[in-house]
């Protein structure tokens, strides 16, 4: 008597956790069997988008700007050993004159203020300059190189990034769409198994077997749905928009 009292009681909370469970499912399968008919935005339309708001990106094509600044200014670096120096001073000048005549010799002193000043263009011509000159050059241009490189290989795996999740999403929405077909079916199924169960046709190991499974169902198609809405932001989030969309025809 025990023994069936606990079946009994087992049973009853079984049913109760799975009505509440089909209660509170009942909306998010409106939404997703719903939202399952539409399409999602064209793929090359997602690249674009994640492409122009890549902050990695971004860096490194600033990269290329600094490194092409680099080498406009080693192509400039031979003029600093061509000049123009101005001096100027301004002062006492003193001046000192002796003169002879026949009879005694004269010495004359003479102080005047006076501005003096020179100009002139210089050239210099340093050796180790001249040897490395096209080193330098050479350096600089590989590094615009290098900067350009590394840019395009940014965007490659941006893009290699961007179609891995795009093919999941689409992935994952064919896969909701298969759980929420597989759970409708097993809800329509338990609620046979139930009335036959109510009626003495069906056992009660019967009966907890395909309630075990229409409640591994029911985790597998949430499971599928956290899934789904994982995919969905992580792309939304990259592209930068809420993804508009459109039913199929």
């Amino acid at each position: 008597m025990n023994k069936l009292f606990k079946i009994l009681l087992i049973l009853t909370l079984t049913i109760i956790c799975f009505n509440k469970s089909q209660a509170q499912t009942s909306k998010t399968d409106n939404i997703t069997l719903k939202g399952s008919e539409f399409n999602f935005p064209p793929l090359n339309a997602v690249i674009d988008s994640v492409l122009k708001r890549s902050a990695m990106l971004s860096f490194r094509k600033h990269g290329i700007g600094v490194k092409e600044s680099t080498l406009k200014s080693e192509r400039l670096y031979w003029t600093k050993n061509i000049g123009i120096q101005a001096t100027s001073q301004y002062g006492t000048i003193s001046s000192f004159s002796t003169s002879e005549e026949s009879t005694s010799n004269i010495s004359t002193l003479t102080t005047q203020d006076q501005l003096n000043y020179s100009v002139g263009l210089y050239l210099k011509l340093p050796l180790f300059d001249g040897l490395n000159r096209k080193h330098q050059l050479k350096l600089a241009k590989l590094e615009v190189e290098a900067a350009k490189s590394m840019a395009k290989a940014q965007e490659e795996e941006i893009r290699q990034r961007v179609i891995v999740l795009y093919q999941e999403l689409l992935l994952k929405k064919k896969l909701l769409k298969i759980k929420s077909n597989s759970l409708s079916d097993a809800r329509v199924n338990m609620q046979m198994v139930e009335k036959e169960f109510r009626n003495g046709a069906v056992p009660i190991s019967e009966y907890v077997r395909i309630s075990g499974m229409t409640t591994n169902m029911e985790a597998a198609y949430e499971t599928a749905i956290s899934e789904f809405i994982t995919s969905k932001k992580i792309l939304e989030d990259m592209a930068g928009f809420v993804f508009s969309l459109t039913r199929s025809k």
